[in-house]
């Protein structure tokens, strides 16, 4: 006879704080008990992928909890690698989006910085996701 055990699976918590000295990389803050996700400041990274890969990957155990997630994109700058990153990330949440998952993404853009903006609205055609845009 076997013993049948529910467990629910959590990811851990991510937090980096960003890095200016040689690749500069963003601060994070990805916290799996609320499913609020945050990735702020300048993000231009010498290996964009190695970077946000264990971050993507979060995003794909996390949904699987099937809990709500908010991801808050506050960047400052980044770049053409870190982009198509991002877009990764937005086509998770995207699918998890269209298999029933609730998800809000609130993408703040500097209130001079109208290019942040306009690549927002890029990744919301490109993706097909709602983003609210939000200027600081």
């Amino acid at each position: 006879m076997s013993d049948h055990f529910e467990t629910e699976f959590t990811p851990r918590n991510i937090v980096i704080k960003g890095n200016k000295k040689i690749d500069i990389t963003p601060n994070v803050d990805f916290n799996g008990e609320t499913g609020v996700c945050s990735i702020s400041g300048e993000s231009h990274h010498q290996n964009e992928r190695e970077f946000y890969l264990p971050l993507i990957q979060w995003v794909r155990d996390f949904i699987r909890t099937k809990r709500p997630v908010e991801f808050n994109f506050k960047l400052t700058y980044f770049s053409t690698s870190s982009s198509k990153q991002i877009m990764t990330i937005l086509e998770v949440l995207k699918n998890y989006e269209d298999n029933d998952g609730k998800v809000v993404i609130n993408w703040y853009y500097p209130s001079d910085d109208d290019e942040i903006r306009e690549e927002a609205e890029d990744y919301m055609q490109a993706v097909g996701i709602k983003l609210n845009l939000i200027e600081f």
